[in-house]
């Protein structure tokens, strides 16, 4: 294979350049597909169609300018793709297909892009597995456990090779979780960054990229942004100023031409206050041992890159937990009241996604919906506990990933324990609305990958983006055995 494995600047670089088709960068892909997915299930649908897409975008007169050129993308199946059906991970939704793209995926077709497939989720993306009536998404590290959620299939889809960079989204952790079950980048936005889902959970959801490369990361999250700046932050930890403005036909912005970004090397250097926490969460919620220590480790590495490095050796607010778990309930039941709108519909979903609904409504008629603790952590609790720090670094996941069992096929509460078990830490960022992101930094000893998380306050997108970039440079990314 020549190219598949390749980052997603290498990709359009080729194909700008004329040394390679996009269509044969997207048959290489599917090839790819048919090859692994088999064992891994990233894919409800594979896009033969892609193809002739593909060779759309050859014959494009502004494929010179295209930041993504023949980059294949694949997309989380609660985006809309016009001519596809949106499924959710569920029997209950239509088969009709969607009549425009969302924004975002519009966004990346507009800049070359090429969407090679939809990616599985658990129903209705409710939790932080990946098992549906579509199919069990196994992790590629570990075909026996889960490859996490909600963007569950992207995440894999991307860590085993199938795509250099995928579209999910994330509202309690459902990118960064899958992220760090996979051993890849996965970016929250900030609130309002990026055009959010349809249904985004009343503000907690934002659509999000997904990557193996920092610089991958920030080219496909400013395409997203309509922020040309962001392509370059990965190099210096802050928006660069656009040598030239960009296309408005790729970025919305004012008329130019798109100058590529240079070839990958090293971050520049820059000095951040940099806080870490290797158990920040509330008594009760233990965080695994090479967890705390990768955290130490990132921490470290940070430090001798440059940075002021501080210990934060305060724990997240006891109350905090329970909001965030009300609050996750109550749009689980808003999610069901608007998909499964008869009786028969909702006798056909899952007994998991039954169970999360019927919680949510009787926690919303006892006033219990989390409302006023996501107020008080969103308009003064995440910055009083933040403090003065730039970013903050803290564990992505409290313990490896559970089985890849068929969970929704379970009850409400081992659902919510296995849930809130090994993936804890992620929910209170969604409740203020800051940006946040996971980047591999190790191996534990099961063989999975370690992820830590960064957390910027709003804007911070570009100091993510550049720590990250500089956690690469000291821990280059690997991919999972066994699948070439």
């Amino acid at each position: 294979m020549l190219w598949a494995g390749r980052s997603a600047i290498e990709i359009a670089a080729a194909v700008r350049q004329g040394e390679v088709a996009a269509t044969a960068v997207v048959e290489e892909h599917l090839a790819v597909i048919a090859e692994r997915d088999p064992r891994v299930g990233a894919f409800r649908r594979v896009r033969e169609q892609a193809v002739a897409e593909a060779r759309a975008v050859q014959e494009r007169r502004d494929l010179s300018e295209l930041p993504l050129a023949g980059v294949p993308v694949a997309v989380k199946d609660n985006v809309e793709v016009a001519g596809e059906a949106t499924r959710l991970g569920s029997a209950v939704t239509a088969d009709s297909p969607a009549a425009a793209d969302h924004e975002a995926v519009a966004r990346l077709r507009a800049a070359g892009a090429v969407v090679i497939g939809l990616t599985n989720l658990p129903e209705l993306a409710l939790v932080a597995f990946g098992d549906s009536a579509y199919g069990t998404v196994r992790n590629p590290w570990d075909r026996s456990r889960t490859a996490g959620g909600s963007s569950s299939g992207s995440a894999a889809a991307v860590a085993a090779g199938m795509a250099p960079i995928a579209l999910g989204n994330d509202g309690m952790g459902s990118l960064r979780i899958p992220g760090a079950c996979c051993g890849v980048l996965a970016l929250k936005p900030g609130a309002g960054l990026v055009p959010g889902p349809t249904d985004d959970w009343r503000g907690l959801s934002a659509n999000g990229p997904i990557a193996v490369h920092a610089a991958d990361l920030a080219l496909t999250l400013s395409v997203l942004a309509g922020d040309p700046s962001l392509a370059e932050s990965w190099r210096i930890g802050r928006r660069a100023e656009p040598r030239r403005p960009m296309l408005r036909s790729v970025w919305a912005g004012d008329d130019g031409v798109w100058e590529p970004p240079p070839p990958h090397d090293s971050p520049e250097p820059f000095d951040l206050r940099v806080a870490y926490a290797p158990q920040p969460l509330p008594a009760g919620l233990p965080v695994d041992r090479e967890f705390r220590a990768a955290v130490r480790g990132a921490a470290e590495t940070l430090r001798v890159a440059g940075h002021t490095i501080v210990e934060r050796d305060r724990r997240l607010p006891a109350w905090l937990g329970p909001a965030t778990v009300a609050t996750w309930l109550c749009r689980a039941a808003d999610t069901v009241r608007a998909v499964a709108a008869t009786a028969a519909d909702r006798r056909r979903l899952e007994r998991r996604t039954r169970a999360l609904a019927r919680a949510g409504r009787v926690l919303a008629r006892l006033g219990l919906d989390g409302r006023r603790g996501r107020d008080r952590w969103a308009g003064y609790g995440a910055d009083r506990w933040f403090g003065d720090a730039d970013v903050l670094v803290m564990p992505a996941l409290a313990a490896i990933p559970p089985r890849a069992d068929r969970w929704g096929r379970r009850g409400l509460v081992r659902n919510v324990l296995a849930n809130v078990g090994y993936a804890p830490a992620t929910g209170p960022w969604n409740m203020c609305g800051w940006p946040a992101m996971t980047v591999p930094v190790a191996t534990h000893s099961s063989g999975l990958p370690i992820g830590v998380q960064l957390v910027a306050p709003p804007g911070g997108e570009p100091h993510l983006l550049g720590l990250a970039a500089q956690l690469q440079a000291a821990h280059p990314p690997i991919r999972p055995p066994g699948l070439s």
